[in-house]
């Protein structure tokens, strides 16, 4: 019997799972208000629309995007850059995506600018 290669012994599937990233943000065109119906292989929950003028959905939308993209399209068609800067720090993603897309644009892991008052 012959033994398949895989993953190293003791690795995680979060150690081995990847994630697509665009090259630039400015890439992320996708819509920014109104209702979306998200492709199936992206979310097959049953439940795919989202209501992106819903602070909620949104959020809900851009986790599950960031999570399930299978290609740059994928991100490039839901995804808009200057929504993601906005909501990135409330996202609940699994850390490696998170270091990942951090590492790539170091400006989602800075701070939010706060204004003087």
């Amino acid at each position: 019997m012959t033994r398949a290669e895989g993953a190293p012994p003791g690795s995680r599937y979060a150690d081995q799972r990847h994630y697509v990233i665009p090259a630039r943000l400015a890439d992320l065109r996708g819509p920014v208000t109104g209702v979306v119906t998200l492709d199936r292989w992206l979310d097959w929950s049953g439940d795919s629309d989202y209501d992106l003028d819903d602070a909620g959905d949104l959020q809900l939308m851009y986790q599950t995007v960031l999570n399930q993209a299978a290609s740059v399209a994928d991100l490039s068609r839901w995804l808009d850059a200057d929504t993601l800067r906005q909501v990135w720090p409330r996202l609940w993603l699994p850390a490696r995506l998170r270091a990942l897309w951090q590492a790539r644009f170091p400006e989602l892991a800075a701070p939010p600018r706060t204004l003087a008052g």
